[in-house]
């Protein structure tokens, strides 16, 4: 069978599958979504992505009707969301199937311009293109940002990894989503041109992976810090994980003292100040003198600063703060960073005033947590000197401005403070560790974690994880991490990457839609 008995296979293929019903090509479409989610952790079948983002273009380049790629779209969405963001349920059942259905709207727009760009020369890039233009979307809107599905965070046990230092999680999801429209592209019409233009842009691909790859970490300053961290452990599970007002705060103190008798023991070195998690305590301890007790005994015991990750009440009536307040033995607090990522349905409810009147279960959040605005950096005062400490709280690690800030504005080292107990046992812990260490490649910088119930662990600058403690339970130790400087290359390209995808699927999709127009009326 000759190379022209191939040319038109993908077609053949495509033009049965327009006459199938399309409850099964929803079915189909629904399996593409599934597949794609398995690329993420808690299973990690990273290859499964390719197989999934060309199912999706493959349903829609079979339907006939705009109307029914929305559909198909859509449907795709529910698989990929349903499974990804499954663990939602173990906070508010509704909450997940709200967000659910919500985000994978989404995909019904992707659905959409990839219809538009079908019939293009080079749609594939322009496909790649919308994927991340779509991702930029979801970046920023529903619930300001719910990112976390992102194609991009899933690099880092592949060979794309030496691409995060490069071109950022966005410039990876572009490459992803490409290489998944251009296996459809050669299958479409298979040609010597085509094989050897898609060799050669492989071979780009490969060539500017394995180049990052070689990006060392950010230069050192020569000084180093050691830094104690707690992970107190908590009961877990559902809304109320971390456990019963005040629990958190007497697990980290119990769990500081027992560190600080290692230490005595000479088991760890003296560190030069401890970290505590995102709700290293549950209640605002400038307000509850019990909270605050435990917080100034734990300096005591440990007699160097502690960050303490805290709720702080306000700022105005029924709100809250999720915060990192840097607290020394002799001087009280002396700087603090606000959480600017929060989690919908989480921390605070969307559209409040219409919703909890709707559904007074969402009542379980409690009071409306407000997003900080400042970077992530605080002054680290230790008895050895000062350095700028990035910070980033549980879900900042989301947000490419948030976290780019982090380096941006000084950041020497990094931390990121994190609660998931409510968590413990859904993929979520495991799907936010993964985000971290992208960040850590994207960023070249070593990555402290630091969470009431695990994952807790170091980050080395290249992604790979230097250790990591899953047990639930309490945990403790010192590690002693470089100050450095700079900041990688995709700090700089990857907006402006993301921005040009944007514009370019945006541009493509309009000459599609209109190029198409044309020929319909000309038919």
């Amino acid at each position: 069978m000759g190379p022209s008995s191939h040319a038109h296979k993908l077609r053949h293929v495509i033009e049965r599958l327009a006459r199938v019903h399309v409850g099964l090509r929803a079915g189909l479409a629904i399996g593409a979504g599934i597949l794609t989610a398995l690329g993420f952790e808690p299973f990690a079948w990273w290859p499964l992505l390719f197989a999934g983002v060309a199912g999706l273009s493959l349903v829609v380049l079979g339907a006939g009707r705009l109307r029914q790629a929305l559909l198909l779209g859509w449907c795709y969405g529910l698989g990929y969301m349903g499974v990804g963001l499954n663990w939602m349920q173990a906070i508010f059942i509704d909450a997940m199937v709200g967000i659910v259905l919500v985000t994978s709207l989404l995909y019904v727009l992707l659905a959409g311009l990839l219809f538009a760009l079908r019939k293009l020369a080079l749609w594939p890039i322009y496909a790649a293109a919308a994927w991340v233009a779509v991702e930029a979307l979801i970046s920023r809107w529903p619930f300001d940002g719910f990112g976390w599905m992102r194609l991009g965070y899933t690099m880092t046990d592949a060979p794309l990894a030496g691409l995060y230092p490069v071109i950022g999680v966005a410039g990876t999801t572009f490459v992803i989503a490409w290489l998944g429209q251009g296996l459809l592209w050669l299958l479409d019409s298979w040609s010597r041109r085509r094989a050897v233009a898609a060799a050669g842009a492989l071979l780009l691909i490969g060539l500017g992976a394995g180049l990052g790859a070689q990006l060392p970490p950010g230069p050192a300053t020569g000084e180093t810090t050691a830094i104690g961290w707690v992970q107190g452990g908590a009961p877990g599970g559902g809304v109320y994980g971390i456990g019963p007002p005040r629990t958190t705060t007497t697990n980290h103190l119990a769990e500081t003292t027992a560190l600080f008798q290692r230490i005595d023991r000479g088991e760890y070195p003296r560190p030069d100040f401890v970290v505590w998690p995102e709700n290293g305590t549950d209640l605002d301890p400038h307000h509850d003198a019990p909270t605050a007790a435990m917080v100034e005994q734990a300096l005591t015991v440990a007699g160097v600063p502690i960050f303490v990750g805290t709720i702080l009440d306000g700022p105005g009536p029924d709100e809250r703060q999720t915060a990192s307040i840097w607290l020394d033995p002799a001087q009280g607090e002396l700087d603090r960073y606000t959480k600017r990522g929060i989690v919908p349905f989480g921390e605070f409810v969307p559209f409040r005033d219409i919703l909890l009147p709707l559904i007074p279960k969402l009542g379980y959040v409690g009071a409306q947590s407000i997003p900080g605005t400042a970077p992530g950096v605080v002054t680290a005062r230790t008895a050895t000197g000062e350095f700028p400490l990035g910070v980033m709280i549980c879900y900042d690690v989301s947000f490419d401005h948030i976290v780019y800030d982090t380096v941006r504005y000084g950041g020497q080292v990094l931390v990121v403070q994190s609660s998931n107990a409510m968590y413990q046992g859904t993929g979520q812990i495991d799907q936010q560790f993964a985000m971290t260490r992208a960040r850590a490649a994207e960023l070249r910088r070593e990555v402290l974690v630091v969470t009431t119930s695990g994952v807790s662990g170091l980050i080395r600058a290249d992604g790979s994880i230097a250790y990591s403690v899953s047990d639930p339970g309490a945990a403790s130790g010192v590690v002693e991490l470089p100050l450095r400087d700079g900041v990688t290359p995709a700090v700089s390209t990857a907006p402006v990457l993301e921005g040009i995808a944007v514009l370019l699927a945006l541009v493509a999709a309009t000459w599609g839609a209109v190029a198409g127009g044309r020929r319909f009326r000309r038919s």
